[in-house]
């Protein structure tokens, strides 16, 4: 079984580029979602799909359109989740992938800190995306692939 499609959350994805870059050296089709800020492709490999201003919009449409064995890209835990039910590989933009194992974890790290924020006890903020970041998505991302390829 090949891999069907990758799926990118694509708003405020810092990785757009090194997905483009992993997916047309193996030939797949790559679905970037997004509520807005999509440049056009002219790469008929590459779909872009705007979906309408919510909370959830593009979670929900890729979900819909996901099946076992495509790729996602995501920093939406609760997406991850929700991918992963569907039989899909999740990776993070940081190369760390989502497993049924590691899910469970993340979920409650999210529950907690979304808490300490709104207790007003963690300001909330967010390690910067560094070179190293892309380095080991571009790493991850690509093994994934050929993972998935060999399924």
């Amino acid at each position: 079984m090949a891999v069907a499609q990758i799926f990118v959350d694509a708003d405020a994805c810092p990785v757009k580029d090194e997905v483009l870059r992993v997916a047309e050296r193996h030939g797949l089709v790559t679905t970037f979602v997004a509520n807005f800020g999509l440049r056009p492709s002219r790469d008929p490999m590459v779909r872009n799909i705007m979906v309408p201003q919510g909370a959830d919009a593009a979670d929900d449409w890729i979900v819909e359109q996901v099946g076992a064995n495509d790729l996602v890209v995501t920093s939406d835990i609760p997406l991850a989740s929700r991918a992963l039910k569907k039989g899909a590989v999740v990776l993070g933009p940081t190369g760390k992938p989502f497993t049924e194992q590691s899910i469970g974890m993340a979920l409650a790290m999210r529950e907690l800190n979304q808490h300490l924020r709104e207790t007003g006890e963690s300001k909330g903020y967010n390690a910067g995306f560094t070179a190293k970041d892309r380095a080991n998505f571009l790493q991850a991302f690509d093994a994934a692939v050929q993972r998935a390829k060999r399924l």
